[in-house]
């Protein structure tokens, strides 16, 4: 097919790339052969280097082994960023295992449906969470709960302040009883060599269980191989194209169990030898304490997460010009948010765009080059285009709107036990059906216009939410904005928009509205807004308009 986009790659953008035929471990191999004294991870202030790194991990696959994991066999890691995570990640990979990442804010139900749904025999978990998981054992196939706390990794000092003033207070030491299939995760690092079993693991064998859809419906697993995975974070390396191998410094605050986190923040800085600093989650005073001390060079994130540096209003505070550039996914980069973070750091943001099904990062814009209020250009070995929202068989010409397909090395397996989903997104020729409504213009950039799930339908008209919120972005009191369909007996939905404002700021409904028929088409005008402290989110950063939705309708079906 006719690649438009390549001739506005960056220079030394490949526009295809070798990728080697190994399992996705590895990169964490290469990277402690050849940087074995360059440190991996900084938790709160303690330092592990790759070859200490790859021993545990190392460790973590014997013992894996030694509890009856077997090749293929599902392996639920319920951890937040820390070193256990990844510890444990590249110890399940080495035994052979498949790694089944479990968000640590999932509550009881939805901790039962993805261990019954994957047939996870072994979790990875925190001593805080291990009531929860102690309770799901009987309705589950769990053999084996391998438990560990959070300060372990701690520098020394901070671990006995933490034991003495926070462990019990905060839920860390709950009662764990001694019983078969219970296992302290430092004692399994004591008691077992630095030998993994030997199990023969190769790229097109499953590496993850990556679960996708629960805010569309039943969560899926998507199946993503070794090859998947490792030909992801290659491609991304790729992008940053001026990265230094073994010298720069990740800022991993993007969750690990989430598969964009899990790619552009721990993958790809292990398959160039970075350093991470590793953030359990996202307060803005930690991370800009954590850039300040540590002088990350890299810091992929979401919008969410710049907004809320831009907006913090002690930021001049902090020395965070060591950002060189940042990726940005998950959920659109509005204009005014990357030029003002730039603007303070001095650094590159640009918006991306990925899906967990393609392990996820598709594209991107340019780093340097030329960048437009878009997803960008398709990664290299990465083809793209819209098909018609219908068949999805269609290609649709330069500047129609239709549905976004992607083919790549990136692109999953399929659905886990789920043939009937598979078949409906993913082609007999290798085309993904992205479920997002896009458009390409002549360059070969591409735009998404909205979900294809989320487009609001007004009396025969078509409103995409992301066009109503890019316009809200801009006004100077807006601080995050959500735009949502809701039910209207004349029009069927009419659009309804969430704001939160900036700090110290006010603004009336009158005054969010005149400013929109300023600046958007009379149907698109938003017919109600809320003004709210906060917005639902996941745990990315990611806005929930669904979780918006559903409230609306609640409420007007007691209205009713």
């Amino acid at each position: 097919m006719e690649k438009p986009w390549l001739k506005f790659y960056d220079k030394g953008v490949p526009a295809t790339i070798k990728y080697p035929d190994k399992p996705l471990h590895w990169a964490l191999e290469e990277a402690a052969r050849k940087y074995p004294d360059n440190t991996a991870t900084i938790f709160m202030g303690a330092k592990l280097t790759y070859r200490e790194l790859n021993d545990l991990a190392n460790r973590f696959a014997a013992a894996l082994a030694d509890l009856g994991v077997k090749k293929g066999d599902r392996v639920s890691i319920h951890l937040p960023n820390c070193p256990q995570f990844v510890i444990a990640y590249y110890g399940t990979l080495k035994a052979g295992a498949v790694v089944v990442p479990t968000n640590p804010l999932y509550v009881e139900r939805e901790i039962e449906h993805q261990l019954n749904d994957s047939g996870a025999e072994t979790i990875v978990t925190l001593t805080k969470f291990y009531p929860v998981v102690r309770r799901v054992k009987e309705r589950t196939k769990l053999k084996n709960i391998i438990v560990t706390n959070i300060k372990e990794y701690f520098p020394s000092l901070l671990k006995l302040l933490f034991t003495l003033f926070k462990e019990k207070k905060e839920g860390h030491r709950p009662p764990i009883p001694k019983e078969p299939g219970t296992y302290f995760f430092q004692d399994l690092m004591a008691k077992y060599p630095p030998t993994p079993p030997e199990v023969e693991v190769g790229p097109e064998d499953l590496a993850l269980l990556q679960y996708t859809g629960g805010t569309t419906g039943v969560p899926k697993g998507a199946m993503l191989t070794h090859k998947n995975m490792l030909a992801n974070a290659i491609q991304v390396r790729h992008w940053l194209v001026d990265a230094r191998e073994g010298e720069e410094v990740f800022l991993s605050v993007l969750p690990f169990f989430h598969v964009y986190g899990m790619t552009v923040s721990m993958n790809m800085p292990i398959y160039i030898g970075a350093a991470m600093v590793l953030l359990p989650q996202f307060k803005v005073k930690e991370v800009l304490e954590a850039i300040n001390k540590y002088k990350p060079t890299l810091f992929p994130g979401v919008a969410t997460m710049y907004v809320a540096i831009n907006t913090y209003p002690e930021v001049s505070k902090y020395d965070i010009s060591s950002i060189r550039a940042c990726i940005a996914g998950a959920m659109p980069l509005p204009y005014e948010v990357w030029t003002k973070f730039e603007e303070i750091t001095g650094g590159k943001l640009v918006e991306g765009y990925g899906l967990t099904e393609a392990s996820p990062v598709t594209h991107c814009n340019p780093i340097y080059g030329l960048r437009k209020p878009c997803i960008g250009l398709p990664f290299p070995d990465t083809e793209a285009k819209i098909v018609d929202l219908e068949t999805g068989e269609k290609e649709l010409p330069i500047g129609e709107i239709g549905e976004l397909a992607v083919r790549g090395p990136q692109v999953m397996k399929g659905y886990w036990n789920m043939p009937e989903e598979t078949k409906m997104v993913l082609k007999p020729d290798g085309w993904l059906l992205t479920g997002d409504i896009a458009k390409m213009d002549e360059d070969g950039y591409f735009y998404i216009v909205d979900r294809k799930k989320d487009m609001i339908l007004s009396g025969g008209y078509n409103i995409y939410p992301r066009e109503i919120e890019e316009v809200l972005y801009a006004h100077p009191k807006v601080k995050e904005v959500a735009a949502v369909g809701v039910p209207d007996e004349y029009k069927g939905e009419v659009p309804k928009v969430f704001i939160v404002l900036k700090e110290g700021e006010t603004a009336t409904e009158e005054e969010i509205i005149a400013y929109c028929k300023e600046n958007l088409a009379k149907y698109k005008i938003p017919k109600y807004v809320e003004f709210r402290k906060e917005l639902p989110k996941t745990m990315v950063g990611k806005i929930l308009r669904r979780v918006l939705a559903e409230e609306e309708k609640k409420k007007m079906a007691k209205a009713g």
